[in-house]
């Protein structure tokens, strides 16, 4: 099956939110050696002007991530996931993402561009909290490659 070109456009709405938690920003620190003392001790975050623990820049993929799931689980999509190279991945901020967020986002298909017989799409994913707060943009490139790549 080749990528479906109508992508193009395409918006796949917020699916169920994603909470921060303590752990989990203590676990992707650690992961990621993110060694700031603002990802694993609640007083020095809040020394920092946090309300709780902060996130590391990159934690925004995992909510980013679920919302990209939505297009490659589409069946109108084409995509065989099993042929996906992750291309690119750029984030912008706009305010940090702190334990106690409840995070949603909205994935954007920004462009859709064959290669061969495989394809190079762009997502964009508008993350946000429950109530509507600007959180993160990520912006994702996949390569899709084809039956011959």
């Amino acid at each position: 099956m080749s990528i479906n070109p109508e992508l193009l456009g395409r918006t796949y709405p917020a699916g169920a939110a994603y909470s921060v938690g303590r752990e989990k920003i203590r676990e992707f620190a650690t992961a990621v050696k993110a060694t700031h003392p603002a990802h694993f001790d609640v007083a020095r975050a809040q020394e920092l002007g946090y309300a709780d623990l902060v996130a590391p820049p990159t934690f925004a993929i995992i909510v980013a991530q679920r919302a990209d799931a939505l297009l490659v689980a589409d069946p109108e999509a084409g995509i065989d996931f099993s042929r996906v190279v992750h291309a690119d991945q750029r984030f912008t901020h706009h305010r940090p993402i702190v334990a106690g967020d409840e995070l949603v986002a909205e994935l954007h298909v920004d462009a859709v561009r064959a290669m061969g017989d495989g394809a190079l799409i762009t997502t964009r994913a508008e993350i946000s909290t429950t109530e509507g707060e600007q959180v993160a943009t990520t912006l994702s490139s996949i390569l899709v490659r084809g039956e011959g790549q």
